[in-house]
């Protein structure tokens, strides 16, 4: 009988690597604390629970390197891709989900497979013996994040991660607001229609710059250094590094016109993006925060339609921690001082959603494969999946490694053949390699796209 493969961490990258371990033949032991154990940002026990936003970022999947991560997973028979797109909101070309209705999904999914079981209990220790994938994520508790420590001999690395609010979207005045996406992008009405969008003159900004640099924010205890992820700041640290910072990054007004005043460009915008499918949720984009709560709500109601706004959930800020992969990683994701462990997701220093699930896609199929008696090879590098774990196992420079989202960057250059590509035909490029090289890497498997 095949040995069982023991996954710690109910987040997107073990529920994906539970998923297609159990789906390859090989009995799987879920192990999640939550909900015994809480963690500062969860509200559930369920599995693949989105905590900092809704969104997996764009789906386009011909010029987008986390959209073609999208394809790739979706061609892998990846479970949080197939989820998130039957629970998908209009988010123009993003792909945002009902968190809710996504992560009960997953649960049910995860819960009806014959070949997975499940413990509550909360793992502290790295086991000598057995075939475990740690998939703890961001949020690693204590007693385990000390024994990781211990056992890498390395300094943990940390950053910190900051949570956006939610509004009630009946509290939002429409009169004031209007619904559109940025340049009309998506196919249907309403794709078109996915934001709401609240229009800031230049008094009303230069008033809510101030207003959010003078407001109470959550302080670090002694020693801790407050690193953050570029794609994550809060808006706080994005205002301190200048005042116009935001009115060129999540307030910018480009593509975008006022029904209710078409003539009048207005000097900032903030968007909100529906959170949930009843559309009764919406979370203000980009507007992650490490404000006191006291302060939240008196800042964010200075936002031209959202004076009476009522908030199911204020934002906040977590630490996050992550191994240092290149260093301590072999190229089958295994703990090269302990290789009967593998780390997936988030705890490798892949930043994201999508990407921590990817991880634990190979995760999962490498795993499976070791208890078969085989070796499961990486795709190439000129995947999405490929470049992310190359980049984590060897690529990295490891004194400077930081969690990092897919990018073209990580991709080995396209030949541009003696002539000059325009970025748009470059991409595509990129795109069209990946795929091929992708499916080559599943039909060596005997799957097909």
């Amino acid at each position: 009988m095949t040995e069982e493969l023991h996954i710690v961490g109910g987040g997107m990258a073990g529920s994906e690597a539970a998923w297609q371990a159990a789906n390859a033949g090989i009995r799987v032991v879920l192990h999640e604390m939550r909900p015994k154990v809480e963690t500062f940002a969860h509200q559930t026990g369920n599995y693949a629970e989105m905590v900092c936003s809704n969104s997996f970022r764009s789906d386009d999947h011909e010029r987008n390197a986390v959209g073609q991560l999208h394809w790739e997973m979706g061609a892998a028979n990846g479970l949080i891709m197939d989820t998130a797109r039957k629970h998908r909101l209009p988010a123009g070309g993003a792909l945002a989900v009902d968190r809710e209705a996504f992560s009960q999904s997953v649960t049910e999914a995860l819960r009806a497979h014959e070949n997975i079981s499940f413990t509550e209990e909360e793992v502290t220790e790295l086991p000598s013996s057995g075939k475990w994938i740690f998939a703890t994520g961001p949020l690693t508790s204590e007693s385990l994040g000390k024994a990781i420590l211990q056992a890498t001999g390395e300094e943990r690395l940390a950053f910190f991660d900051a949570i956006a609010p939610i509004v009630y979207a009946d509290t939002i005045d429409m009169s004031v607001a209007w619904r559109q996406s940025r340049y009309d992008k998506g196919e249907t009405e309403e794709e078109r229609t996915a934001y709401i969008n609240c229009p800031m003159t230049k008094d009303e900004y230069e008033a809510f710059i101030d207003a959010l640099l003078a407001a109470d924010k959550t302080e670090f205890h002694e020693g801790e250094t407050a690193g953050y992820f570029d794609g994550c700041l809060p808006i706080e640290v994005m205002a301190e590094r200048g005042r116009e910072t935001l009115r060129h990054g999540p307030m910018k007004p480009v593509g975008l016109t006022n029904e209710h005043d078409p003539q009048t460009k207005a000097w900032a915008v903030v968007q909100l993006r529906r959170d949930n499918a009843l559309g009764t949720l919406y979370n203000i984009v980009g507007f992650q925060t490490k404000m006191k709560y006291g302060a939240q709500a008196d800042v964010f109601r200075m936002i031209p339609g959202l004076q009476d706004a009522k908030f199911a959930r204020l934002g906040g800020i977590h630490r996050n921690t992550f191994i240092n992969s290149p260093t301590l990683l072999d190229a089958q994701m295994r703990l090269k001082s302990h290789p009967n462990l593998r780390f997936a997701g988030q705890i490798t220093g892949v930043e994201g959603y999508v990407e921590s699930a990817a991880m634990g896609l190979l995760a999962g199929r490498m795993a499976a494969a070791e208890l078969q008696g085989r070796e499961l090879p990486p795709p190439g590098p000129e995947t999405a999946m490929g470049a992310l774990i190359t980049h984590i196992t060897g690529g990295a420079e490891a004194k400077t490694f930081q969690p990092m989202n897919v990018n073209f960057g990580l991709f080995p250059p396209i030949d541009a053949k003696g002539g000059r590509r325009g970025r748009k035909d470059r991409y595509k490029a990129y795109t069209d390699r990946a795929k091929t090289v992708f499916g080559d890497w599943l039909a060596q498997q005997g799957e097909t796209v």
